[in-house]
C-alpha cells in the first residue's frame, strides 16, 4: 500500500495539521509510504515527499503523477466551489481509492451548511468519494443527509498524540520572559479568525486583572485579523499584558500549553479541538464554548458570553494549584484509518 494525502503540512500547526502528520507517522512505523501534497498558501522546501505546488495545475499535475493506492484528503473550514472542485478532481483518479476526512465539526450547524442537502454540488462530490471519515457525530448526521451510504463512512475521532520529548527544551527569549512576567498566565490557541472569538478574551482579561492583577494572555496562532487584532490590543491599558506571538513551532506551543495555568477556547462554532485535548493531556484546565462535542474535563460556557467567560475564569484560576500529569499514549485512532483503507481496498480489488 502506499498513500497520498492532501491537505495543510506545518507549520503552522492545527487540528487538521496534526492529524495528517499522526496519520503520516503511523503510516510509515507501518512501513507504509506516505507523500503530502501541501494545499495552503504556506510553502517550503520539498523535501521528504511533502510537495508544495504553486497552482491549481501543479496540484493537479502531481495528483496524476505519484503513485499511490489511496488518495486521502483533509477538508477543514467551509465548503467553497474552489474546495469541492479539488475533492472532485481527487475522485476522477482511475485505480485509486479516494478518501475524505471532514473536519470542521461544527460546520453542519451553520447557516451554509443547513443549505446543504443531497442534490448540491457538495452532496455530489461527497458521494463520489470511495470513503468518507467524520470527527464527531454531527458530521456523521451530516453525510448521512447528503446521501452518503453508511457503509463507506466512518466515525474517527481526531489523534491527539503528544510526544512527550516535545514538553522538553528552552522557550524563546520573549516567550520565556512572558511566562516569567505573569502569574497566573491564560492561553489561546489558534486561528486569528472571526469564528474564534478573540476580542472576547482581551475584553474579559480587563476584568481578570481587576481580581488577579498579575493575569497574562498569550495568543499563539496566525490570520487575517491580525492587523486589527494588534490595533485592538495597542489600544488597551494593559496591553503589555497580551502577547500576540504569532505562529510558533508545535513543540513550543506544547510546552506553553503546558507550563499555562488556563487554556481558553472560545469559538463561535467549532470542531473537536486538538489543541483542547493536548491541554487535557498535559494537565492544563481549559474552558471553551460549548459546542455540544468537547471531551469530559472542559469547562463549558455559552459562546459570546462574557459575564460567562468571566466567571469562569475567575472560579479556575481561584482553584488549588493542579498536579500536572500526562496520559498514555492511544494511536487507536489511527489504526482505524489504516483499517478503513485496508478494508476499502479489499472492496475495490
Amino acid at each position: 500500500m502506499r498513500v497520498l494525502q492532501l491537505g495543510p503540512f506545518p507549520p503552522p500547526h492545527g487540528g487538521v495539521q496534526s492529524n495528517l502528520v499522526a496519520i503520516r507517522n503511523f503510516l510509515r512505523h507501518q512501513g507504509v509510504g506516505c507523500a503530502v501534497i501541501n494545499i495552503t498558501r504556506h510553502k517550503k522546501k520539498e523535501e521528504d515527499e511533502v510537495y508544495y505546488p504553486s497552482s491549481a495545475a501543479g496540484l493537479t499535475k502531481l495528483l496524476w503523477e505519484l503513485k499511490c493506492e489511496v488518495l486521502h484528503l483533509h477538508l477543514g473550514g467551509m465548503l467553497t466551489t474552489r474546495v469541492l472542485a479539488l475533492g472532485l478532481t481527487c475522485t476522477v483518479r482511475p485505480g485509486k481509492i479516494s478518501v475524505l476526512t471532514f473536519h470542521s465539526g461544527g460546520f453542519p450547524s451553520t447557516p451554509q451548511g443547513k443549505a446543504i442537502g443531497p442534490n448540491s454540488f457538495a452532496g455530489i462530490v461527497f458521494r463520489r468519494f470511495d470513503g468518507l471519515i467524520g470527527v464527531n457525530q454531527e458530521i456523521m448526521g451530516f453525510f448521512e443527509r447528503l446521501r452518503v451510504p453508511q457503509k463507506r463512512t466512518r466515525l474517527i475521532a481526531p489523534h491527539s498524540f503528544l510526544p512527550e520529548e516535545q514538553l522538553e527544551g528552552a522557550m524563546p527569549a520573549a516567550l520565556e520572559a512572558f511566562f516569567s512576567a505573569h502569574h497566573p498566565l491564560l492561553i489561546s490557541v489558534g486561528l486569528l479568525e472571526p469564528e474564534y472569538d478573540l476580542r472576547l478574551q482581551i475584553d474579559v482579561l480587563r476584568s481578570v486583572r481587576q481580581k488577579f492583577p498579575g493575569t497574562g494572555l498569550l495568543l499563539i496562532g496566525s490570520g487575517s485579523l491580525e492587523p486589527e487584532l494588534r490595533r485592538k490590543i495597542g489600544e488597551c491599558s494593559y496591553a503589555e499584558d497580551i502577547l500576540l506571538c504569532g505562529d510558533v513551532p508545535h513543540a513550543t506551543t506544547v510546552q506553553a500549553i503546558a507550563r499555562a495555568d488556563l487554556m481558553l477556547r472560545t469559538t463561535l462554532y467549532d470542531g473537536d479541538s486538538v489543541s483542547v485535548r493536548e491541554a487535557l493531556h498535559v494537565g492544563t484546565p481549559v474552558i471553551a464554548s460549548d459546542n455540544g462535542m468537547r471531551p469530559a474535563g472542559v469547562h463549558l460556557v455559552p459562546k459570546e458570553n462574557p459575564k460567562a467567560l468571566l466567571e469562569a475564569i475567575n472560579a479556575e484560576l481561584a482553584l488549588p494549584v493542579r498536579i500536572k500529569r500526562t496520559y498514555a499514549v492511544d494511536d487507536s485512532n489511527m489504526r482505524s484509518v489504516f483499517d478503513f483503507y485496508q478494508e476499502l481496498l479489499g472492496d475495490k480489488g
